[in-house]
């Protein structure tokens, strides 16, 4: 499961470097905060990144703990979940929120705004059928908007139904009154978060290479022009 022990300069680490983009002081910044939050222990489990302290409010705290476990997101062709991870598993998904660099060709930076906007796609397409369908998107919003107390369900059901139906007609311009749309693929998640500049709102802030701070920013919750809830960040750091 990729446990490691090594140090910085050892072969895994120029390996990961290579895979993740991360440089070498920045994996071991990683490494120490992925050994606190598994306890010196060669593998992390849910219940582990269930301890943080930011997800204990937190209304996508299972998506967000999932993610890391969702092996469509260890830059592999695999499906499906696992029950842990190694500090391998846990580099790569924390790659998704690595910034650009300032050297990158269009291609690299298009590349990496593909590769976030899959993460959050799969972060919410639960049943990885392909599509975020109605109740997947449903059970998001109404757990955003009903957690806080200032809407009931049956309200934020109304507003999950009502910016689906925008995004329906986003995604397939006209629809006939017989037509039914199945759900958000892919295709059109790219289509309606196009102008949202995801680079800047899922990032990792290195606050201090001499320690293990570590800042990790999603920015809040994100939103697309169209009312479609995405992500509500949460904090990995000791920030």
């Amino acid at each position: 499961m990729g446990a490691l022990q090594s140090l910085p300069d050892e072969p895994e680490y120029r390996e990961f470097t290579e895979k993740t983009g991360f440089s070498f002081e920045q994996i071991g910044i990683l490494h120490k905060r992925f050994k606190q939050l598994s306890h010196n222990e060669d593998t992390l489990r849910r219940a582990d990144i269930d301890t943080i302290p930011d997800l204990a409010c937190n209304p996508i705290r299972t998506q967000i703990i999932e993610a890391f476990f969702d092996k469509r997101n260890f830059h592999q062709n695999g499906d499906g979940t696992v029950q842990e991870i190694g500090f391998e598993e846990f580099l790569v998904v924390m790659s998704h929120f690595r910034p650009p660099a300032l050297n990158m060709t269009e291609e690299q930076r298009e590349n990496i705004r593909r590769e976030k906007l899959r993460f959050l796609f799969n972060m919410h397409d639960t049943d990885n059928d392909g599509t975020i369908t109605l109740e997947e998107y449903r059970h998001v919003v109404e757990e955003l908007l009903s957690r806080s107390g200032a809407l009931g369900k049956e309200t934020a059901k109304g507003i999950a139904d009502a910016a689906m139906l925008e995004v329906a007609s986003i995604s397939m311009g006209h629809m006939e009154p017989d037509e039914f749309y199945e759900g958000i693929t892919f295709e059109h998640f790219l289509k309606i978060l196009k102008d949202i500049e995801i680079e800047t709102r899922m990032n990792i802030r290195f606050l201090n290479m001499d320690t293990t701070t570590l800042c990790k920013e999603v920015g809040g919750t994100l939103i697309g022009e169209n009312g479609l809830v995405l992500m509500t960040g949460v904090d990995l750091s000791y920030c």
